[in-house]
């Protein structure tokens, strides 16, 4: 099963109209949580919205999953080791309010298990891939000793 994530707080048609629409000649299993959408995907299970446990359920049970650039999603799939393809929402498209998600794209973009597309025809040709896409060999719950003392450094004014 690919399990589909738009996040909560904004629709993301763009990235639902063209899973559908890969999902229209994939065998795959497709499920969704497609936001305050009124769109009405054809080819994929889908839901406005998941309680905790649900996308807990959905992302254990995936095999991959195909998210906005958000991070609950991507530090969730790198938890669980499953590859995740994000696309990020556009300001430009009013999809979000700012590109902190492109920026989020481009800091992940060689990052292990994380398959990032920038549009559309990159999604569907990163979707056509699905079952080479690499997972990541996982993180932990907690941030290393190293990164919380370079934290503590900056905070107690020591050189960094």
């Amino acid at each position: 099963m690919i399990f589909v994530t738009v996040g909560t707080q904004l629709s993301f048609d763009r990235m639902i109209q063209a899973v559908d629409e890969w999902a229209a000649t994939s065998d795959e299993e497709v499920v969704a949580q497609i936001g305050p959408s009124g769109l009405k995907p054809l080819h994929l299970k889908y839901q406005q919205f998941l309680t905790p446990d649900e996308f807990t359920a959905y992302m254990d049970q995936a095999r991959a999953i195909i998210a906005h650039a958000g991070m609950g999603s991507i530090l969730t799939a790198l938890q669980l080791q499953k590859p995740i393809v994000i696309l990020p929402r556009q300001a430009a498209l009013n999809e979000h309010r700012n590109d902190h998600q492109l920026a989020t794209a481009g800091r992940f973009r060689e990052t292990r298990g994380i398959h990032v597309a920038m549009d559309e025809t990159e999604l569907l040709a990163v979707l056509q891939n699905l079952n080479t896409l690499s997972a990541s060999d996982g993180v932990g719950p907690y941030a290393s000793a190293a990164l919380i003392t370079t934290i503590r450094d900056f905070i107690e004014g020591r050189s960094v």
